[in-house]
């Protein structure tokens, strides 16, 4: 064989040898980047401190048993160009995640969300109290900094009741309180205007806002979705009616923190902006965050001729309704006779 020859042999060989090595090693990057990472059942929670580089993120996924190996998956990152796109912040590995999703995870900002949920019937202080609770939420406010947060938020009062929106939020984690109750503050208003939008013609509340405080009551009257509406005609009636509304939850919530569980007599004969038994109308403001379904109701009472309500004593929160004084002192006889009955079986 000619020397020509021969240097084309060598080199079609090289040309070979160089195809199979690469070959394999795409497969091996192709196989490791697309097999599923060890994590726990529950998933894993693995963080990304500011300022990491590649290299130390894949020490620690392999420090932590999730890979047996970052030689592949540092080469495929850096072949891509993602290397230096991972961000900071904590995130969820779940189960069946692979090293390619994961990186698409790292470089998206794809963080672990957190969850908080605000009840319907929680006032003010119940609300910051659960917010400062939650690990993953930053705490930044006081209540004397409701106020401000109202007038950043371009809200009418500097009264916080009743102005953040019952549902679940989810946000990654040190998310300040100011930022949570914004945007439960932004849901709200979106909710209650359309609400006021879709309203009765008919109605006789004035604006959105007095929608609210009467919402307030409700939800704080019944948990029952098929009592709300029911209730909300009850106190539209006697509104209509100059009746007093004469319901517990505004007394209450008049009495303030000081409240021990136990209405008097004297706690009903007592005047405050809020007791609806010594006053008329509604009381100034919410004295609770009411859900959508108790703003729709009021928005939308049921029809009927019933005054009155109290409850049943059954256990399952429902009340009985009644149209005459009588019909309701016989409804509140029935109720207190129950009531003894039960405590007489506890005993």
């Amino acid at each position: 064989m000619c020397p020509v020859k021969r240097v084309a042999l060598a080199f079609s060989i090289m040309l070979l040898l160089v195809a199979v090595v690469c070959g394999a090693g795409a497969w091996q990057v192709e196989r490791f980047m697309t097999t599923p990472v060890t994590v726990p059942a529950q998933g894993a929670e693995f963080e990304i401190p500011p300022g990491s580089s590649f290299a130390s993120v894949t020490r620690q996924l392999v420090s932590r048993d999730i890979i047996e190996t970052d030689r592949w998956f540092r080469l495929y990152a850096r072949f891509t160009g993602e290397a230096n796109a991972v961000q900071a912040g904590e995130y969820l590995i779940e189960p069946g995640t692979t090293p390619l999703s994961m990186l698409e995870q790292f470089t998206s900002g794809a963080v672990r969300l957190f969850s908080f949920t605000i009840v319907e019937g929680w006032n003010q202080r119940d609300l910051l109290r659960a917010l400062h609770a939650n690990a993953a939420i930053k705490a930044t406010m006081t209540d004397e900094d409701w106020p401000g947060l109202l007038t950043e938020l371009g809200a009418q009062t500097m009264h916080p009741e009743g102005l953040f929106l019952p549902e679940t939020y989810r946000f990654p984690r040190n998310t300040s309180d100011r930022k949570l109750l914004a945007q439960a503050y932004q849901l709200m208003q979106t909710a209650l205007l359309e609400e006021w939008d879709g309203r009765d013609p008919g109605t006789l509340l004035a604006n959105p806002y007095e929608a609210l405080v009467l919402a307030s009551i409700v939800e704080k009257e019944t948990a029952r979705a098929d009592e709300r509406a029911r209730i909300a005609g009850v106190f539209v009636r006697r509104l209509e009616k100059r009746m007093r509304l004469q319901t517990d939850p505004t007394v209450i919530y008049g009495i303030g923190s000081g409240f021990d569980g136990n209405l008097t007599r004297k706690h009903l004969r007592t005047d405050t902006p809020y007791n609806t038994y010594t006053r008329h109308g509604l009381p100034p403001t919410p004295i609770a965050m009411p859900g959508r379904a108790a703003i729709n109701a009021v928005l939308h009472p049921a029809p009927g001729t019933e005054l009155y309500f109290v409850a049943t004593g059954l256990g399952d929160g429902s009340h009985r309704f009644s149209a005459t004084k009588a019909e309701h002192d016989a409804a509140v006889a029935e109720y207190l006779r129950r009531l003894r009955q039960q405590r007489r079986q506890g005993g």
